[in-house]
């Protein structure tokens, strides 16, 4: 059996990647740029160049109408999620901080998406508990607190219609769930690591994917 590891991202093969995939429009780079100028410190919190073609190509591949995210930040996820959905199709916000997701609402309004978008200020477990616990949700993005993701997680796979997609961020969190004696964020995702590999009501795949993307596909 092959290694898969062999081909090391280099600085130059990772430019390479993003020279091949669809480029980020006027609104997203601005939107990206805007955060690394404005948030330095927080800036590291956004999605991956690479994360928005790869979030829209799967949005479309499931056909998503309804989409529900968790952790928006300044936006730039929901905004390339939001480009791919039908004029009719929406999608939930759910943040805490009203600070940085006006960036996100200042760029989903310039790229016409604004009204696909129901942005919510609260705790994201308060609003998806609100939710109709039948499944009715296409497509999730799963980017927010590490320590809850589990319970996110649990609250959403009963409201996912059956082949409904749930994308996970940070899975690899830059490498530290290799750490046996890990504590907080890292120990977090080591336990939602391994309570996905066991759930029996989803087929997931591990990605290495920026700082690890787990693709999870409702039976």
């Amino acid at each position: 059996m092959s290694k898969g590891n062999t081909t090391k991202i280099t600085d130059e093969l990772y430019a390479y990647m993003l020279a091949h995939n669809p480029p980020l429009d006027a609104v997203q780079q601005e939107l990206v740029e805007t955060t690394y100028t404005r948030l330095p410190d927080q800036a590291g919190m956004q999605s991956a160049e690479e994360q928005a073609p790869l979030l829209a190509f799967l949005v479309r591949l499931v056909g998503a109408r309804h989409i529900v995210e968790v952790g928006t930040f300044t936006g730039f996820s929901a905004l390339a999620m939001a480009q791919a959905l039908p004029a009719d199709g929406t999608l939930i916000a759910c943040d805490v901080s009203q600070e940085w997701t006006a960036y996100g609402q200042e760029a989903w309004a310039k790229a016409g998406v604004a009204e696909r978008i129901e942005l919510r200020i609260a705790p994201a477990l308060d609003t998806l508990r609100a939710m109709p616990r039948e499944p009715h949700i296409d497509f999730a993005y799963l980017d927010a607190d590490k320590a809850n993701y589990i319970a996110y997680w649990e609250e959403l796979v009963p409201r996912m219609r059956a082949g409904g997609l749930i994308a996970t961020d940070n899975v690899l969190y830059h490498g530290m769930v290799l750490d046996p004696e890990a504590e907080g964020a890292p120990a977090a995702i080591q336990a939602f690591n391994d309570h996905v590999a066991k759930d029996a009501r989803m087929d997931s795949v591990m990605l290495t994917v920026a700082d690890g993307l787990t693709l999870s596909r409702k039976r």
